[in-house]
């Protein structure tokens, strides 16, 4: 998944950076590059501290929804991507059959975001399961 994050840079301070979609999820660095690494493990942790007390993974909002948080003023933008997949316990391998024409659009959408087929479908299922998408048996 790739959150948003607001990087701020105090005079005397190191770079802290804020993950909006996580709150309480912030991280610090002596670089930019050193806070925007630091904030990908605390985004890591915080969400497998998520999973461990099953609770729901909050998803990416657009960065607009942010702009207009006093919180956020003079902040820098960017944003991180974090591999769900690897997180929460042992990686299970499974045997799936997807339609070729599915595989393809899928495959498409991860060459352009630069993450893989497995990394893909875990982000899609977290994703529809938070937003209630799965049918009740009353639907089906």
């Amino acid at each position: 998944m790739q959150y948003p994050v607001v990087i701020h840079k105090d005079t005397d301070s190191a770079y802290g950076v804020t993950v909006p979609d996580l709150p309480g999820c912030f991280s610090a660095g002596d670089t930019m590059d050193e806070a925007m690494s630091n904030v990908v493990e605390a985004i890591e942790c915080h969400v497998e501290g998520l999973l461990l007390e099953g609770e729901d993974i909050p998803l990416p909002q657009p960065m607009d929804i942010y702009y207009d948080n006093p919180d956020y003023e003079e902040g820098i933008w960017g944003v991180v991507s974090v591999d769900l997949s690897k997180l929460s316990g042992k990686a299970t391998w499974i045997n799936i059959t997807i339609p070729e024409r599915i595989l393809s659009k899928i495959d498409t959408q991860v060459a352009e975001s630069g993450g893989n087929r497995s990394s893909y479908l875990v982000n899609a299922a977290l994703a529809y399961i938070r937003n209630d998408l799965v049918p009740t048996k009353s639907e089906r």
